[in-house]
């Protein structure tokens, strides 16, 4: 969430810096803050008065005055009068707050500097790619997409699936539930490995959790919501993560704070229908490993490109070719501030797919869910700058392995870091 005092302050600059993402009006928005904020002056003005009133009636009774005399009863009336004032106002005032707070909910984030211009994704920038020398377009226009060669070889099932659940979702078999876990093991190893800390969260998650790390409002329709519990199917363990220090105040010298996590994730996919239709990439329910940090506001650029990093080490160990971009203004998620997207190469597609995003969210999440830091000594506090990352995401991992992996006789080599985890060297 922005502040509402840079808005104020700053209406232009933000304005500019909105514009870079679309088109969006501050122009109620600054109306209804003007308004609250003539509405807290008057009321904080007869506060002022009726707090003098009441001085006065203790000033005139210890002078000698009638408790129940005409000079007292003309204060105390006064006083009355002044409190019924403030009475009618309160009430108008947390209305605009509640109306001021509804609007600052539904804008983005303000891009950072050196993110780029531009209107989709198609104007992303390409930072770097790793593993060319492992692409043979040659043997990959014979290998079978990851879904057909996932079902020949009995390890994924989208048939029964469908009369289990519905469409979309995939029960993984054998070596296909072996594989999904080993990717899960070697994922959180390798960040526990170097300074995260594991956390298993919940997956069900509260309105609050889901407010607090930008997901609502703008994002309801993609969730799963327990209707009767006021819960929901996390939709990234980005949500409770976040919300892990939800209203707290943290010492400056606890951050960074690094978690890792493994969730299933869920999410209805809205807006997507006829994309990704077959197989791993697009599912209501897929796993991931998910990077997630609190760190100091000087520090937060810098920790994002560790946060890449990591991501990208895990293809590297994993040897699967991929590119990083960064994404310009117009494909920019709704609480970043600056993202790198890892894209791996899948064979089949003859193309990279998006396998991890890597965000800066800088001080958006901290506002949102009130969590803030205090350095020792000093007075005042600030909003952490949170950052998230998936470290992967475990089934489009698994998809890239399949593709990247298979041999003409149509068995699948694991990768040599997963073998300790599987047990076997290949599948088939």
């Amino acid at each position: 969430m922005l502040d509402i005092k840079l808005i104020r302050n700053q209406p232009e600059q933000v304005k500019a810096a909105l514009e870079r993402r679309g088109e969006y009006d501050l122009t109620a928005l600054l109306a209804l803050d003007a308004q609250q904020r003539e509405i807290e002056k008057t009321r904080s003005d007869l506060q002022a008065s009726s707090n003098e009133v009441g001085k006065s009636v203790g000033q005139k009774i210890r002078e000698g005055a009638d408790p129940k005399g005409d000079e007292v009863k003309a204060l105390r009336d006064e006083g009355n009068r002044l409190k019924q004032e403030i009475g009618e106002l309160e009430p108008k005032e947390r209305e605009l707050n509640a109306e001021i707070e509804s609007i600052l909910l539904t804008i983005p984030n303000l891009p950072s500097d050196s993110t780029p211009d531009g209107k989709s994704e198609d104007d992303n920038v390409e930072v770097r790619r790793w593993g060319d020398e492992l692409i043979d377009t040659e043997a990959d226009a014979k290998r079978l997409p990851h879904y057909e060669i996932g079902e020949k070889l009995g390890i994924m099932n989208f048939e029964r699936s469908v009369k289990v659940a519905q469409s979309r979702f995939v029960t993984l078999m054998g070596a296909g539930a072996a594989l999904e876990r080993a990717l899960i093991s070697f994922m959180l190893a390798r960040h526990t490995g170097v300074g995260y800390t594991e956390v298993l969260p919940p997956i069900l998650v509260n309105s609050d959790s889901m407010q607090g790390s930008g997901q609502l409002p703008k994002f309801a329709e993609d969730g799963f919501k327990c209707d009767r519990d006021d819960l929901w199917l996390t939709p990234t363990a980005e949500v409770p993560l976040t919300n892990l220090h939800r209203d707290e105040v943290l010492g400056a010298d606890q951050l960074p704070i690094n978690y890792c996590a493994y969730t299933p994730c869920f999410r209805r996919e809205a807006g997507s229908y006829g994309r990704d239709t077959r197989g791993l990439i697009r599912l209501h329910q897929f796993n991931k490993v998910e990077m997630y940090k609190f760190v100091h506001p000087d520090s937060s650029f810098d920790e994002l490109e560790k946060l890449t990093a990591d991501a990208e080490d895990i293809l590297h160990q994993l040897k699967l070719p991929y590119r990083v971009l960064e994404l310009c203004t117009g494909d920019l998620g709704f609480g970043a501030a600056k993202t790198y997207d890892l894209e791996v190469w899948l064979p089949s597609a003859g193309t990279y797919r998006e396998i991890s995003s890597c965000s800066n969210c800088v001080d958006f999440q901290g506002r949102r869910a009130n969590i803030r830091f205090k350095a020792a000594g000093k007075k005042g506090t600030q909003y952490v700058h949170t950052l998230n990352g998936s470290g992967l995401a475990v089934g489009r991992t698994m998809a890239a392995i399949l593709e990247n992996y298979q041999q003409p006789d149509g068995t699948i080599n694991i990768p040599d870091v997963l073998q300790p985890y599987m047990g076997s060297e290949t599948i088939g």
